[in-house]
């Protein structure tokens, strides 16, 4: 807040004067609408019932997300940097007795399928490697109409109303004094707003996890976020999950690596889709769900419609239904993925909404948004948005329109036209929505079932592997040491250690600071001005729930071991082994992995046997950081490596990250002069988790070795404890 407020007719030239007329001073002001309506509750929708719909009528939100809509063109506010594919969904287990939508029901049909991947808060330019969520939004081209399931790689979110999702952008993007810092949540407006919500502290735990450093976009996870309902053909609805689970299992890169790949390749993550499908390596996952009866609704500790938290895996099991599969790349990325509009209200009869405060609020936001981004109501003609199901409505004109109606007649009803276009009856396929009954007062508020900010967060951090409760750890440490306000700082220490002790105070011994003795009361508690404090107080830690080996990336039991669309790095010198590097080569690429040569110049560089061969990279113009794996043969030119220093930076970094590191015999001295050269020499060992080192004895079992080891991912027993 600056309080040097000019003196109007001083030495400040015109403009200057111009501007100050035009600033805002919010100090000690009471929050206002734009017309200076003041608002006595900024934090919640206004509902019918707790519980129940948000309405139309809200003129506060309405207003509060509309002027959030348009803040930005003409990328998208969120989600700007993405990378999208083509593909089809091919139904396995169809589910008639919980659904009627077709393309869940009809094997026969493959339904044509957009998915784009993106980061939340970077700008169209930013870096693929932030820590951040990604989008995962999948456009389904069904017989009945289009289907959009908007999700993301984490199931659940920061907040539990649409009311508060434009103060979380707010707060996580560059702080607008000075636009700095560029997708990163490291600094004190997003810890400040989420160390005053304790709403977020469940997906505080995922965000800070490696789910938010992926390894590719074909190694995430997918979640819908939102309960949804399933309509059956008698009308009986059903509350549902989207699932989708990667062939390639969910793994991700580490912290160091992450920054490292920024400044190697930060399109990493665009690359790696594109030439996977290039080259045939189709991504692909299950597509699954989880049920809940509707008499079932109230059955758990938690609200099916509080988005914040998730139904554990081993309370109701995913369904598996199909294969969501991507094996087309755009043909111009403009024209399609950054032209491609979703919006979680396209539905198809068979699936419909829950009364989830943030769902309810997006189905508001995404169609106004498209308005301000695309410039125009007639968005769904672009051809990526077009549906393959007949349309016909008497919606008319319009900027770019490019349909041409024939005929006088565009309202209903009519007699000029037959009537036509007619309406549809359920048995003709019509959407109808589910008969919900609703019988409330209208109130904006929030339900108290809404209140358990702790337990899911504490259950998502005990499901961890030691070694990934130190990243969750190491993250925090690093995003709240650039925060900085101490009382920041301090207030977050007191929310985490509302959901496990040792957490809270492992962080704050990186903080140098000591965790509160009780946590400081959020202002307003996430609630209205005039809301009762008691009522709406956080609920203590229920801390009776079994940990979830579903949650873990490193235990999950939908991991695989394949090595397919791996990547290994051979660094190879002049004169280097062909026979070795022959036999590696053929052996990975046969399970589908992929091996690149690195040399010391671009060009051709020449085998012992005086094969000139084509180098991929440079040990100059690449890193390991790139790579699946690196492996070393024997070269007649070793002594060039051993002097070069970004051979030696590339074993190290390797080592570091724990990927798999082989090397023939006679790599012994350049091996000397790295990380693991000195860790042999100070275990006085001949082995290291991860590192196969050929010898007499097991020449002939190395490649077999190799392999076993890349299909694990990483050797995480080889990282070093996190310093306490």
């Amino acid at each position: 807040m600056k309080n040097n407020k000019p003196t109007p007719g001083s030495n400040s030239n015109a403009k200057v004067e111009e501007l100050e007329r035009n600033r805002e001073y919010s100090e000690g002001q009471f929050i206002t609408t734009d017309h200076g309506t003041r608002i006595n509750n900024d934090h919640n929708s206004l509902k019918a019932g707790e519980r129940g719909p948000s309405l139309l009528e809200d003129f506060i939100m309405r207003e509060k997300i509309t002027h959030f809509d348009h803040e930005r063109i003409p990328e998208r506010i969120v989600h700007a940097r993405g990378s999208g594919a083509h593909g089809y969904f091919e139904l396995t287990n169809p589910i008639p007795e919980f659904t009627k939508a077709g393309f869940l029901n009809d094997t026969s049909v493959k339904t044509p399928v957009f998915l784009r991947f993106s980061t939340v808060a970077g700008f169209r330019g930013s870096t693929d490697l932030a820590r951040d969520v990604r989008g995962f939004a999948i456009k389904f081209y069904t017989q009945e109409g289009i289907f959009d399931m908007v999700g993301n790689n984490i199931p659940v979110f920061f907040i539990q109303d649409a009311m508060k999702f434009p103060d979380l952008i707010h707060a996580v993007k560059p702080e607008p004094h000075n636009e700095i810092p560029q997708a990163a949540s490291a600094h004190d407006t997003f810890w400040d707003f989420i160390s005053l919500m304790p709403e977020s502290m469940h997906m505080i735990m995922w965000a800070m996890s490696d789910r938010a450093i992926p390894r590719s976009y074909r190694m995430m996870e997918g979640f819908g976020i939102h309960t949804f309902r399933f309509v059956n053909a008698e009308g009986k609805s059903t509350f549902v999950k989207f699932h989708f689970k990667p062939k390639l299992g969910t793994h991700a890169v580490v912290w160091d690596e992450a920054l490292k790949i920024s400044g190697n390749d930060p399109d990493f993550h665009r690359r790696d889709l594109w030439e996977a499908i290039e080259s045939g390596s189709f991504p692909e996952w299950d597509f699954g769900v989880q049920l809940v009866a509707e008499e079932d609704e109230h059955k758990f500790d938690f609200d099916l419609l509080d988005p914040t938290k998730i139904i554990p895996e081993e309370l109701v099991p995913v369904t598996i239904l199909g294969k969501l599969v991507l094996n087309r790349n755009p043909d111009n990325f403009f024209a399609e993925t950054e032209q491609v509009a979703f919006h979680p209200g396209h539905v198809v009869p068979g699936i419909d909404f829950s009364n989830d405060p943030l769902l309810q609020g997006r189905l508001f936001s995404y169609t106004d948004t498209q308005l301000s981004r695309l410039g125009s109501p007639n968005f769904h003609e672009i051809p990526i948005n077009r549906t393959i199901a007949p349309m016909h409505n008497n919606q008319r004109d319009g900027h770019m329109r490019q349909e041409i109606n024939v005929g006088r007649v565009a309202y209903s009803p009519n007699s000029l036209a037959n009537g036509d276009p007619k309406q549809a009856t359920e048995a003709e396929g019509g959407f109808v929505s589910y008969h919900e009954r609703i019988e409330a007062h209208k109130v904006r508020t929030r339900s108290e079932s809404f209140s358990d900010h702790f337990s899911q967060a504490a259950l998502f951090f005990k499901s961890q592997t030691e070694v990934e409760q130190n990243h969750i750890i190491s993250a925090l440490r690093f995003e709240l040491s650039k925060v900085e306000t101490e009382a920041i700082r301090v207030r977050m220490l007191g929310l985490l250690n509302q959901v496990n002790t040792d957490l809270a105070e492992k962080v704050a011994a990186g903080l140098g600071l000591d965790v509160p003795a009780s946590p400081e009361r959020p202002m307003n508690h996430g609630v209205g001005a005039d809301a009762d404090p008691e009522k709406h107080e956080p609920k203590p830690l229920n801390d009776n729930y079994e940990p979830s080996v579903a949650l873990s990336m490193v235990v999950n039991p939908t991991n695989s071991n394949t090595i397919e669309s791996r990547k290994v790095a051979f660094l190879c010198g002049e004169g280097f082994n062909e026979a070795s590097v022959n036999a590696l080569k053929e052996a990975l690429e046969a399970k589908g992995a992929k091996a690149k040569i690195v040399g010391p110049h671009a060009g051709a560089i020449t085998g012992d046997a005086g094969t000139a061969t084509k180098t991929d990279f440079t040990f100059f113009s690449s890193s390991s950081v790139l790579f699946d794996a690196i492996y070393i043969p024997d070269a007649k030119g070793m002594k060039a490596l051993e002097a070069n220093d970004n051979v030696i930076q590339y074993i190290n970094d390797a080592y570091r990250h724990c990927k798999v590191i082989g090397a023939d015999i006679g790599t012994d001295t350049l091996l000397s002069k790295t990380t693991i050269g000195n860790k042999l020499a100070d275990n006085k060992d001949t082995t290291l988790p991860g590192v196969i080192l050929q010898t007499d004895e097991n020449a002939g079992s190395f490649v077999t070795d190799f392999i076993a080891q890349l299909g694990r991912h990483r050797i995480w027993e080889r990282e070093e404890a996190i310093v306490m």
